[in-house]
């Protein structure tokens, strides 16, 4: 498609602010809560990211496409965002390893997308007003129409999505006589997490997003994972007396952003909608354990109660984000659990937080010694 033909696009913001485009070549609407990612790379990784289902993706780097796809760097079998806003969307790519272009992979699965939008305006209007409902209409839909339209979707807080992005029947990841045995509680699971277990000799059982800890348990394990996820965390009460049966239990268990939250709610410490969220590669992050920095790839727009968590008797705060103070980890002092609000597999981003995947193991060898 010759970028002088391309049809008109608009994208329409819940409060009635408009941003003007034009069309991949996709037609029609979709619609979700606009968030932007402040990564530099790593664009099919975002895009196939379980925890962006229900929303609209604005990328801040001016140039998408430009390295095409390739199948092994998914995060899931499907394109997860609702929909994409950019400013450069590279037609022509130049990866020699890539399976096709990005106009191919988009179109294949029907995502529409509005290009050549001053997302730089864009994101400054969001960081200054707030993640909001928003509409992408590339077929001439009026925009008194899309209004109504736009007024009937609801939003982000109180969502549950994890029954939407959750497997339906249990599978199996790594080998099955591997050292560890883990039963992961897939509340929106990146591929990547999975591969990060299984390269520490785990054999690991997923298990759908409302599955009982008496389920879990038959498989045996030695550790218990909740996943990353899309939506408000409240909501999902099965998956908050999960955590509360495996603690109970005394068993090992670790979670990872939405899994975070759940073992937070779990415990009766709250959360919020926060006003942007952070999604991104390069968040800064204190460990306040050892006092050393990380580098940290981020995507979620709920957050723990700090305030709770230091008045909790037996949690302590392990990490914070160091641009606005908020919980970035956890554990409990007298349980076997700790959980952080980011993403150590970190597809795309950097591997300064991989570590605690270790730690995860760690944890499970000691108990394995005490029970001998």
């Amino acid at each position: 498609m010759k970028y002088t033909t391309r049809p008109k696009a608009v994208l329409l913001l819940k409060d009635g602010t408009i941003f003007y485009g034009k069309s991949i070549g996709i037609e029609g609407k979709t619609f979700g809560e606009v968030a932007f990612n402040t990564g530099m790379t790593g664009y099919q990784e975002i895009f196939t990211d379980p925890s962006y289902y229900g929303q609209i993706m604005v990328t801040t780097n001016p140039h998408i496409g430009n390295y095409g796809v390739n199948d092994n760097d998914t995060e899931a079998d499907r394109i997860m965002i609702s929909g994409l806003v950019c400013k450069n969307f590279s037609f022509n790519h130049s990866r020699p390893s890539a399976s096709s272009s990005l106009e191919e992979y988009l179109k294949k699965q029907n995502l529409i997308v509005i290009s050549d939008v001053d997302t730089r305006a864009l994101v400054s209007y969001i960081r200054d007003n707030g993640a909001m409902n928003a509409v992408i209409s590339t077929d001439g839909t009026p925009i008194d129409e899309l209004k109504k339209l736009l007024n009937e979707i609801p939003d982000m807080k109180g969502l549950e999505l994890s029954s939407k992005v959750s497997v339906t029947e249990p599978y199996y990841i790594g080998e099955e006589n591997a050292k560890y045995k883990i039963a992961a509680l897939d509340l929106g699971i990146k591929k990547n997490i999975l591969r990060n277990l299984a390269k520490r000799d785990c054999y690991i059982k997923v298990f759908p997003y409302n599955t009982s800890y008496e389920e879990m348990s038959k498989f045996n394990p030695d550790g218990y994972f909740l996943s990353n996820g899309p939506g408000d965390p409240e909501p999902l009460h099965q998956a908050q007396q999960t955590a509360r049966d495996i603690l109970e239990n005394d068993k090992p268990l670790f979670g990872i952003c939405l899994g975070h939250q759940v073992i937070g709610l779990a415990n009766g410490i709250s959360t919020y909608k926060m006003f942007n969220g952070h999604r991104g590669i390069n968040h800064p992050i204190d460990n306040v354990l050892t006092g050393k920095g990380e580098i940290t790839s981020q995507n979620h727009g709920f957050a723990i109660n700090r305030e709770e968590v230091e008045a909790h008797p037996d949690f302590e705060i392990t990490h914070l984000h160091i641009n606005d103070q908020t919980v970035a980890g956890m554990r409990m002092k007298n349980k076997n659990c700790f959980s952080v609000q980011y993403h150590p597999e970190a597809s795309p981003g950097p591997h300064d937080a991989s570590y605690l995947f270790d730690q995860f193991i760690e944890n499970i060898e000691k108990l394995k010694m005490q029970n001998a």
